[in-house]
């Protein structure tokens, strides 16, 4: 028997070290993980402050309206809730977003704000699908190194290859895939990566819209009906194009009006103008590559960005089932925008094999171009028809995915901005204020010590302990997120941190006070904390558990201001349970086994003989013991002894 309660105390006192030591590689994992972000990236060993404490930039957007209209406010209130739920997304910086009278929205940023940011911010982000009725080099320059390098013998670069050439990826289940528009592009149903007659292939001829038939040039002088040179080639564009009848669908080239291809004709991607027409999703318009290689004639919208439901940014999946490092953005239509996107996917799948045919109507191309803000991101063909609703898109480093992903998730602005002013603003409430609340936290503390210190005896050294290594779990997970998730400390998040003093106080009063009350009845240190442990860490993990359910529907409910102090309280309510776990209760463990406070020392914090004389006790989370003082420790409630 003596044997066993040995063996069992040993093991004990190993797992208690063990999670010490767990505990210790845990925080230099976090320092090293900050120390890396330091050395090799932008991180900080300070944790960045929020608006109110560190001042930003404040930005003042002003609608653009087509023809003089005006702007109701409804139109205004949506994009403004837009807005907030793409700066949320950055991380929690404490930004506020205002209106300003009837017509402008006033967004405040911590510090300066990249392009990246203020594009995510402001940009309208309207993703619309086109067919490509034409396109061609988009620059003078583009052209004139194309036509050297046609001199040279050359293939020439950052264009599609004249000869249809394909180099397709794959996707997920029932996903289609594009990508870039600077080279060959297709977009294809997923193969299978365990059926090897289906995964790496390009599909028999198929063609981008560099590949498929185009009417012929004529010569700049001639004015007859006639469609643009393949794109890649370097031959002249007609000064007209007039439709041949009217238009039988989005893909039909009858769509291009005179208008559209005098402004398609004198577009210059290497000087495009600043201010984007406001059009209609049934016109064709005009517009340039990313890279500003090529530039398109679209038809009419064939699924709008508000049917896209979901998108989200990582790296897309090899036929293998293997990550590959192309960043991809993975769109998911809606009901409503699946119809039409495999119909037209049908459609073009059916161009294509007309083309290979030979017998494809002229000027009609197999590519739809994904459009952002009158930009076209990608204009790849079909290999087949994708019913599912589900496409990738590529051609981004993984930044801009997110950025764009974000954007698109939350929906398209109602209307689009133009940046009126930007300037820097001064704190609101300044290093004076965050001074303060530091002085009020440091007090906190001190509070906190000397009440340990005066109650546990010797015992409070493991508050002081526990203190300190929460604080500074507390400390580099802050800045960590900082550098990952934008994370901005403001007052409200200090307030937070000053609250979470008397939370991780009050679970150490709780735990030690269910262990002087096993000492009462009888038990020796090591059983008594054994026991208390039972006791206490299921009131400890109810209290913290309510705790973390308010701070998240603080943070989910309530506005920016707000949401500092909730996501400051949920992230130490987490750290005071990780303590408690795995610093408290070891530590206890091992101090039962010291002879100091195994033998009940006085100034051990475990002396049995105070302990009963104690009358009132506070036992934490709000909880007091009250003795009568009448009769003796140890009375039954019948002869007066009551708690």
């Amino acid at each position: 028997m003596a044997e066993a309660r040995r063996s069992k105390d040993d093991a004990q006192r190993d797992h208690a070290k063990r999670v010490l030591l767990w505990l210790f590689v845990g925080v230099l994992v976090l320092v090293g993980s900050l120390g890396y972000g330091v050395w090799k990236h932008d991180a900080s060993w300070s944790p960045k402050l929020g608006l109110d404490l560190s001042g930003g930039t404040q930005i003042v957007l002003e609608p653009r309206v087509e023809g003089g209209g005006s702007v109701t406010q409804e139109q205004l209130d949506e994009a403004r809730d837009i807005i907030v739920q793409r700066i949320d997304a950055q991380g929690t910086t404490g930004a506020e977003v205002t209106t300003q009278g009837d017509s402008n929205i006033v967004v405040a940023i911590p510090d300066r704000p990249t392009k990246q940011q203020e594009e995510a911010i402001s940009a309208s982000s309207q993703m619309q699908f086109r067919p490509v009725l034409a396109t061609d080099i988009g620059s003078q320059e583009a052209r004139k190194e194309m036509q050297e390098q046609q001199q040279d013998g050359q293939q020439p670069s950052g264009t599609e290859s004249p000869s249809g050439s394909q180099s397709p990826t794959t996707g997920t289940s029932g996903s289609g895939s594009e990508t870039s528009d600077t080279g060959a592009q297709s977009i294809e149903a997923p193969a299978d990566p365990d059926d090897p007659t289906t995964t790496g292939g390009s599909g028999s001829g198929s063609e981008s819209p560099s590949g498929t038939e185009s009417p012929t040039t004529e010569s700049p002088d001639n004015t007859s009906p006639s469609a643009p040179a393949q794109p890649g080639m370097p031959g002249q564009l007609p000064k007209t194009f007039e439709p041949t009848g009217e238009p039988k669908d989005a893909l039909d080239p009858n769509n291009i009006t005179p208008e559209v291809w005098k402004e398609f004709r004198n577009l210059d991607c290497s000087n495009p103008p600043e201010e984007q027409p406001v059009t209609e999703g049934d016109e064709p318009i005009v517009a340039c590559g990313q890279d500003g290689q090529m530039k398109y004639v679209l038809g009419p919208v064939v699924v709008p960005g508000k049917e896209i439901a979901d998108a989200e940014a990582g790296y897309q999946v090899g036929p293998q089932g293997n990550q590959t490092n192309t960043p991809e953005i993975s769109l998911t239509l809606t009901d409503e925008g699946r119809g039409p996107y495999g119909d037209v996917s049908q459609k073009m799948v059916g161009e294509q094999q007309l083309s290979q045919a030979g017998t494809n109507p002229p000027g009609r191309y197999n590519a739809l171009a994904s459009v952002l803000d009158s930009q076209v991101l990608t204009a790849p063909g079909f290999n087949e028809a994708i019913p599912t609703g589900q496409a990738s898109i590529t051609g981004f480093s993984i930044d801009e995915a997110r950025n764009l992903a974000e954007s698109l998730k939350f929906g398209s602005l109602p209307l689009s901005f133009d940046v009126q002013t930007r300037q820097e603003i001064s704190p609101t409430l300044g290093s004076e204020q965050l001074r303060y609340g530091i002085i009020a936290g440091i007090i906190g503390l001190l509070i906190v010590f000397a009440y340990a210190l005066q109650q546990y005896r010797a015992l409070s050294a493991v508050v002081v302990g526990s203190m300190v290594v929460a604080f500074g779990i507390t400390y580099l997970a802050i800045a960590l997120l900082a550098w990952g998730y934008n994370y901005r400390l403001d007052m409200a998040g200090v307030t937070g941190l000053i609250i979470a003093i008397g939370t991780t106080a009050d679970s150490f009063i709780v735990y030690f006070e269910r262990v002087r009350d096993e000492l009462r009845e009888g038990r020796n240190l090591r059983a008594a904390v054994e026991a208390g442990w039972a006791r206490a860490k299921g009131t400890i993990l109810v209290a913290d558990g309510v705790n973390f359910v308010a701070a998240v529907i603080l943070y989910v409910l309530a506005s920016s201001g707000v949401r500092g102090f909730a996501f400051t309280l949920g992230l130490t309510t987490i750290i005071d349970l990780a303590i408690f776990w795995l610093f408290t209760h070891p530590m206890l463990t091992l101090l039962a086994r010291r002879k100091f406070f195994a033998s009940g020392h006085k100034w051990s914090g475990f002396d049995v003989h105070r302990l009963r004389q104690a009358k009132v006790r506070y036992k934490g989370r709000g909880s007091f013991d009250i003795e009568n003082p009448v009769h003796a420790p140890g009375a039954t409630p019948a002869e007066g002894g009551a708690r």
